[in-house]
């Protein structure tokens, strides 16, 4: 008799980013080497082990996904060869892709006040 360890939304976030995410052993060299850590409230191999366990929405609610600038610093140390930066990547997608617009430009206070790479950057993450 076949176990599935995985529920449908891990296959999904493995599907798009192409990891397996059980390789992750908990290292933490993903979280050591991350110049965005300190805006995260989850730290990366915590978000891998999140969601090896399928607790994808704490991961989603958490700031760390939106936070990740992709720089691929956690994929180059990690032993193991997963690349953290895509799985967070399939995270935000599989968010995303629910088609609700979480950011609307008109309802942004003082948009005048902010770097505009950090408003366009805002809204490719948080509008469908």
């Amino acid at each position: 008799m076949e176990i599935n360890l995985k529920s449908a939304v891990i296959r999904k976030i493995e599907e798009i980013s192409g990891e397996n995410i059980l390789k992750c052993y908990q290292c933490g060299k993903c979280s050591a080497g991350c110049p965005a850590v300190g805006a995260m409230d989850i730290l990366p191999n915590q978000a891998i082990r999140l969601i090896q366990v399928g607790e994808v929405d704490e991961v989603v609610n958490s700031k760390t996904v939106w936070v990740c600038a992709s720089c691929f610093t956690c994929s180059a140390r990690c032993p193991k060869g997963v690349d953290v930066a895509k799985v967070l990547e399939a995270v935000r997608l599989i968010f995303l892709r629910k088609n609700v617009d979480y950011q609307i430009p008109k309802e942004v206070p003082d948009k005048n006040k902010l770097p505009q790479i950090a408003l366009i950057s805002s809204f490719r993450k948080l509008t469908a």
